[in-house]
């Protein structure tokens, strides 16, 4: 019988390993002048330097450089005061030059640590990952595989090449094997690239969109036997594009190597792709060794040599720290730690910051980003903040306050605003959508409630307070949701002797 996760945990012991790539957000490529722009035409953004053109010769982007020695800072690394380039050989068809320009045994950033917080079984914990090394190097071209059902080579017709992220400057952050984590291995995992995220986004270095690729992981998991004091034969899921898939793509890892493992198989050492619809991986091609790339310093090249009196300036410069800055802001709102991690794990934080620096009050902008926003976000398949501003929804929680809408009613303006309508005022104008607070108004009302209901206002006339709720709500249902409530409440209650 199959194991599952907490069944291969009782018998093998989990070891973790990070390589995460990011795409910097210069406005040119490492090596030429050619133009970074996402979705450009395919193979517009080339050049005789990033095609690889007999008698080309590169020059390193120095903005580049500078976003690699603050990341390097950010994540507490010593910055070499010598590091340069090598030429890492092997043929693909997505490499024009066949070998990629990268950093080997002098990288720009070395030792370093990342300090990350979990929720475990005993309660928040802090796992520190220490990153070996932090270097440069070059993107690759992007395959596209035409025709069959996945996209993938497996049962493609053809395949062609666009060569327009060729180049790209490319930060590669390597960290140690990551001590401890055992059945918490796949949280870490996610935590981590979480907070590295936010902290290359703090920056200003990427837009670390996972789904474009510009923040890709690869996830290093091998397994051995409790208490055995060895390291397992490790697999690498290649280019994981998003948190919840480096969690799923490290606990399905596992899984698969304790089964294999049970079956009397052994462990390849191989890439794997991560599979979105099934959570498990798929074999991709043996790993090589570093030999196997018969690196040799870059000719073309100079050494990078840092100034010190520079690092000290960037590092100075460098902003607060996303951690500290959660701290704050949870300290300020008076948020409770799970709807701060809600906020956080639904990558809304800064647009609820947002919000409430418009003038909304912190709890109504949580509530109504992770709340009604969110669920049409979901129907829709998109992201929360591509439907409406942070400004909107603050206007509609001011509206809200200020006794202009219901929250029901504040619904129908959300859903205005996403459907084209204009501003928040222009769909409550559109719509019609007043608060009806008129007192003889809702007196009406209230009173054709009273006759239609008399054995629960005799209730209510007896002591029943709560009885009122259904009076209220028949109130609410005829004014269509556009009763003040809380007006409602307090006629009705004098009205039958309770005020």
């Amino acid at each position: 019988m199959a194991l599952n996760y907490d069944q291969a945990l009782e018998i093998y012991e989990p070891t973790l390993g990070l390589e995460v790539h990011v795409e910097l957000n210069t406005n040119s490529k490492m090596f030429c002048g050619c133009a970074t722009e996402f979705g450009a035409s395919p193979n517009t953004q080339t050049c005789p330097v990033c095609l690889g053109l007999p008698g080309s010769l590169p020059v390193v982007n120095a903005k580049a450089i500078e976003s690699s020695i603050r990341i390097g800072l950010a994540l507490n690394c010593s910055i070499t005061p010598f590091s340069r380039f090598a030429r890492k050989n092997y043929f693909y068809p997505d490499m024009p030059k066949n070998f990629q320009t990268s950093q080997y045994d002098e990288p720009i950033c070395v030792n370093g640590y990342l300090d990350v917080t979990i929720d475990t079984d005993e309660g928040p914990k802090v796992y520190r990952v220490e990153i070996e090394r932090v270097h440069m190097e070059e993107d690759t071209g992007k395959s596209l595989h035409v025709g069959g059902a996945t996209g993938r080579i497996h049962g493609a017709e053809h395949s062609l090449l666009d060569y327009n992220r060729a180049g790209i400057p490319l930060v590669e952050i390597v960290t140690r094997i990551v001590p401890g984590t055992d059945k918490y291995a796949p949280e870490v995992a996610r935590a981590y690239v979480a907070e590295l995220r936010d902290i290359l986004r703090s920056l200003g270095v990427s837009d670390v969109k996972m789904e474009q690729g510009s923040l890709r992981c690869d996830a290093n998991v091998s397994i051995a036997p409790r208490g055995s004091g060895t390291l397992g034969t490790r697999s690498e899921t290649k280019n994981v594009n998003s948190l919840r898939s480096v969690e799923r793509a490290v606990r399905g890892e596992i899984v698969r190597q304790a089964n294999r493992l049970q079956a009397g198989e052994r462990i390849i050492q191989e890439t794997r792709h991560f599979q979105e619809e099934s959570g498990e991986t798929r074999s991709g091609r043996s790993k090589e060794q570093a030999e196997d790339y018969r690196y040799f310093p870059e000719p073309d090249l100079l050494p990078i040599v840092a100034d010190p009196a520079w690092v000290e300036e960037l590092k100075a410069a460098l902003p607060e720290k996303p951690s500290i800055r959660r701290k704050k802001l949870q300290e300020a709102w008076g948020v409770p730690d799970k709807e701060m991690a809600a906020m956080v794990n639904a990558e809304l934080l800064d647009t609820v910051e947002e919000t409430v620096a418009l003038g909304a009050e912190p709890t109504k902008a949580r509530s109504w980003w992770l709340g009604e926003v969110s669920r049409l976000a979901n129907e829709k398949s998109v992201e929360p903040t591509s439907l409406i501003k942070p400004s909107e929804v603050a206007e509609i929680i001011t509206l809200i306050a200020a006794g202009e809408l219901t929250d029901k009613l504040a619904r129908q303006v959300v859903e205005g605003v996403i459907n084209g309508e204009g501003t928040p005022r222009s769909v409550i104008e559109k719509r019609g959508l007043k608060v009806v607070s008129d007192d003889s108004a809702l007196m009406v009302a209230i009173e054709a409630a009273i006759a239609a209901a008399p054995d629960v206002a005799d209730r209510v006339r007896g002591g029943n307070i709560p009885a009122a709720g259904a009076l209220i709500g028949a109130v609410m249902k005829a004014t269509g949701g556009q009763a003040d409530a809380a007006k409602v409440r307090e006629l009705l209650l004098k009205h039958l002797g309770q005020g």
